[in-house]
């Protein structure tokens, strides 16, 4: 069982706990599509609706260090991974637009990882995208037995020092991922996403981008 660790997390049955993070899922999703009213708000800036971009940063998603960049020696090996945006160093533009942009941050032991893992990573240091391929929970559950991401709403697991391939659970891909570089020490986006970003809902056709 994995270790339960997600900021927005509550307590509960384990079963009611999936279908609320399943519904709240469907609505993030969903609020980008609903078009305001003229007055009410604005459209978010095209540039934060962009995915990361190369020689972006990272910075911290979520807590009390939300907006700061990270470090390239940030993170102990094989803890709990930690949830990112990147953001344009030169404007400032934190790239939060869209869900999809998320990204998972983790350091692993440069001994276990695979060899294109090895080839996208920084200072033991690999990101992939937040998003489940199942049904587009956040990837938040660390399975510290196994070292694994595990999903909390249908317990997919994906190992991150193989290129998140799929090992268990009904995730039908593997997470993109991200490639790294060290920009003036702090964790640095050296390519676009590698893979699919983006999930498949149960009966529907493949979506995602």
């Amino acid at each position: 069982m994995g270790d339960k660790q997600h900021p927005e997390a509550g307590n509960g049955k384990r079963i009611h706990r999936r279908k609320v993070l399943g519904g709240m899922c469907m609505v993030g999703m969903a609020v980008p599509a609903l078009a305001p009213s003229a007055g009410q708000a604005q459209m978010p800036d095209p540039e934060s609706l962009k995915p990361p971009q190369v020689n972006d940063v990272l910075v911290h998603a979520f807590g009390d260090d939300a907006g700061s960049v990270i470090a390239v020696d940030a993170l102990a090996a094989d803890s709990k991974q930690i949830f990112a945006w990147a953001m344009d160093p030169a404007t400032g533009m934190v790239r939060s637009g869209s869900r999809l942009n998320q990204v998972v941050l983790i350091r692993v032991d440069p001994a276990r990882m695979s060899e294109d893992t090895a080839a996208r990573s920084i200072n033991g240091l690999v990101a992939y995208s937040g998003v489940c391929s199942h049904t587009g929970c956040d990837v938040t559950d660390w399975n510290s037995e196994f070292l694994r991401f595990q999903c909390p709403c249908h317990e997919s697991q994906f190992d991150p020092a193989d290129g998140a391939r799929v090992v268990g659970g009904p995730a039908p891909w593997q997470l993109a991922a991200l490639p790294l570089k060290d920009i003036d020490g702090h964790v640095g986006v050296a390519g676009e996403f590698e893979g699919r970003v983006g999930f498949q809902q149960p009966g529907l056709s493949p979506f995602g981008i």
